[in-house]
């Protein structure tokens, strides 16, 4: 008998989403990795998207899209988001599903290393009303760093996988990247610059509002 969690039963409540499962069909057909953020949480982004009225938008880590996709749909008349990749074949794959999913004007793919991107934005003056963090864990804590000093007033940040399938909670755990997630997880909490909470639900999600 299958074992219904809290996470499964919530989504039970709601209809199967049809673009979003094309999206996670083709990144198993690519052989990507299957990480894409939980459902919940992708209502979560286009809800808060829309709540804010976010017309620049910075994704750090596309994959397939399935995160763009939720992030797109909470745009409004010309918004945009910008999707940093490390991998020209993986931010190919979310171009592809994103442009399916009628949202290929809103989103502008860069690749290569997010760091270069993150300077190169900074020192350009620009400036984001939402971020969505979903890349390498080891640079967590330097994304959030870049983040704010990218942040318009009041901005939202959003970091998934904080609790790294319960790694960041296991003291035998001292990889890079679960410490990384661990300083990541408390510069969220303790920075003066942020408002924030942590999520526990699926594998963990923080919102910050920067100040």
């Amino acid at each position: 008998m299958e074992t219904i969690t809290a996470e499964s039963y919530m989504e039970g409540l709601y209809e199967e989403d049809e673009v979003l499962e094309r999206v996670k069909a083709g990144i198993r057909a690519h052989h990507m990795p299957e990480i894409s953020i939980a459902p919940g949480y992708g209502r979560l982004l286009t809800m808060l998207v829309k709540m804010i009225g976010a017309k620049q938008v910075l994704e750090i880590g596309a994959l397939g899209g399935y995160s763009g996709i939720c992030l797109a749909r909470g745009l409004g008349e010309g918004g945009k988001l910008v999707s940093l990749e490390l991998k020209q074949e993986f931010a190919d794959v979310a171009k592809h599903n994103v442009t399916e999913a009628g949202l290929g004007d809103r989103v502008e793919y860069r690749i290569g290393e997010a760091l270069d991107h993150l300077a190169q934005l900074r020192d350009q003056g620009k400036r984001f009303d939402f971020f969505f963090i979903d890349a390498d864990k080891v640079n967590y804590p330097n994304y959030l760093e870049y983040a704010i000093q990218l942040a318009n007033p009041g901005a939202v940040i959003a970091g998934d996988n904080t609790l790294m399938r319960g790694k960041v909670i296991d003291s035998q755990e001292t990889k890079a990247s679960v410490q990384a997630m661990r300083k990541f997880n408390s510069l969220i909490a303790s920075d003066p610059r942020l408002e924030s909470t942590i999520l526990p639900a699926y594998d963990g999600l923080a919102l910050a509002r920067v100040k």
